[in-house]
Formats: C-alpha cells, sequence, structure tokens
C-alpha cells in the first residue's frame, strides 16, 4: 500500500498573507506548484491555489496587485497524516472538494499533497 508521506512534497511553499495575489501567481509560476501555505507571522492560516486565484480574482477581473492573499485564500486548511495511505487522501479531497492536502503528524505540518502527487504511483503502475 503507497502512504502519503512516500508521495508529498517536502519543500514546502510559503507566502505571508499581507502578500499581493500578483506575487503569490509569479511564486507559483517559478516553482511550478499550484499551491502556497499561507503564513501570518509564524502561524498558517491558510492556502491559496491556482483556482482561487482564477475564480476569485482573474473572473471578476480585479487587478492582482492590489489583492491581498489573505482576500482570497482557502481556510482552513485540510490536512492527513503522513502515515495514512493515497486512498484515504483521495476520499479526504473528494469530501472536502479540495486538490492539496498539507500532510503531518501530531507535531508539525511536513508537506503537501496534490491530486498531480497521487497520479504518480499510476503512471509507475505500483497500485
Amino acid at each position: 500500500m503507497v502512504r502519503v508521506e512516500q508521495l508529498m512534497t517536502r519543500d514546502l511553499a510559503c507566502i505571508e498573507a499581507t502578500q499581493s495575489v500578483s506575487a503569490a501567481s509569479n511564486m507559483l509560476r517559478i516553482k511550478n506548484i499550484g499551491s502556497l501555505l499561507v503564513m501570518q507571522g509564524s502561524e498558517m492560516v491558510g492556502i491559496v491555489t491556482e483556482s482561487d486565484i482564477v475564480r476569485k480574482v482573474v473572473a471578476f477581473h480585479l487587478q492582482a496587485e492590489f489583492v491581498q492573499v489573505q482576500q482570497i485564500m482557502s481556510t482552513p486548511i485540510v490536512s492527513i497524516d503522513e502515515t495514512e495511505s493515497i486512498f484515504e487522501a483521495a476520499g479526504i479531497m473528494k469530501a472536502s472538494g479540495t486538490r492539496h492536502l498539507a500532510v503531518g503528524n501530531e507535531e508539525q505540518v511536513l508537506g503537501m499533497l496534490s491530486v498531480r502527487d497521487l497520479l504518480a504511483p499510476i503512471s509507475r503502475d505500483e497500485l
């Protein structure tokens, strides 16, 4: 059985809540990722995704330079324990209507898991 910890991305990409959506979009592009954890100081307060930007900024023709990430972020962050199976992760994503999960344990967030990450075992025929 493939576990979440085997597929998650360990490099956490974060942005400060008061940063602009334009800065967030640029960071997503540079890192070639689909989501950023949103921080307020040392506290994780939400997540901003490509979908948030498209649905909440682009669709309304807002100027991304003048919209703060905290205005469009999704909260609370949906999470899963690192030891859970990818089938459990897929179920949580479906039930919560999200494509990104924070992965952690009782003490901290260790990484992120996206729908794209779930496709890796299929491409290697490991299921």
